[in-house]
């Protein structure tokens, strides 16, 4: 790829660390300009300078809607348009088990990983609605895909994130909008404090390790012109997870019988 983006004006938020500064780098090679949306002015900062031009920090808190708001208007304002936004920013929850959870952590969770997708894709789609379209990129994960112990308001705010990106591509179409999801999968990033190559051997099919980049590079794919006709989507980077855990699992479950040569 090169200049795939070329033109193109982009918002990522929590776009200082992980997935989003992979998106942030990969959206800036691409040719795109890029807004990094996050509550990090240190990181944020720091990014943007190594970057150049094409780049600019606002500090943003999604959970505010005004935040948001002020992240779009400064997209236009400093760099002319808006094409594309990538509602990347989210939280951990609590790693309590389900019987022990007071939820504590249910309003914060719903409002980083949930509210503020919806309000970022709210903010954004009205202006690509009256200014030719654009490109909706929601950042969902596996967690929102497959059932499993643990996490569970994360897992329920994830599931929600789907569900509604999905149908808001149907709203939004007409407007010339396309909404898609990704679903990362056993990505290590700071909100990844699990065993990682124990995970990845039991579950995953795919042996090697993903990266932040192997999802940016599925997010600029969605954001660009290549998917053009695609829309209400959820695109799983998860080395085959959600597909089902690698044949060693099976070792002599499904293993055919030894057969004979008749004599």
């Amino acid at each position: 790829m090169g200049g795939e983006l070329s033109g193109k004006v982009a918002i990522v938020t929590g776009g200082a660390g992980g997935i989003g500064r992979a998106t942030v780098e990969v959206f800036a090679e691409e040719g795109a300009q890029v807004v990094i949306a996050d509550v990090d002015p240190e990181r944020g900062e720091a990014l943007a300078a190594e970057i150049g031009p094409a780049a600019a920090f606002k500090r943003t808190d999604v959970a505010d809607a005004d935040d948001i708001q002020g992240a779009v208007d400064f997209a236009i304002e400093r760099f002319g348009t808006l094409d594309i936004m990538f509602n990347n920013a989210g939280i951990s929850g609590s790693m309590r088990r389900f019987l022990d959870d007071d939820f504590d952590d249910f309003q914060r969770m719903m409002e980083v990983n949930l509210l503020g997708v919806m309000v970022g894709s709210q903010r954004a789609a009205r202006y690509m609605a009256k200014n030719g379209g654009g490109s909706i990129v929601n950042n969902s994960s596996i967690g929102g895909l497959s059932a499993g112990s643990g996490v569970m308001t994360y897992r329920a705010a994830k599931a929600a994130v789907i569900h509604f990106s999905r149908s808001i591509a149907v709203e939004l179409g007409p407007q010339g909008i396309r909404v898609n999801c990704i679903a990362p999968g056993h990505i290590a990033t700071e909100m990844t404090t699990y065993d990682m190559d124990a995970v990845i051997r039991l579950t995953q099919p795919l042996p090697r390790h993903g990266s932040t980049r192997d999802v940016a590079n599925a997010v600029a794919y969605l954001a660009g012109d290549r998917s053009a006709q695609i829309t209400g989507i959820v695109v799983p980077v998860d080395g085959g997870t959600t597909a089902g855990p690698p044949p060693a699992q099976f070792k002599g479950i499904l293993t055919p019988p030894a057969t004979t040569t008749p004599s």
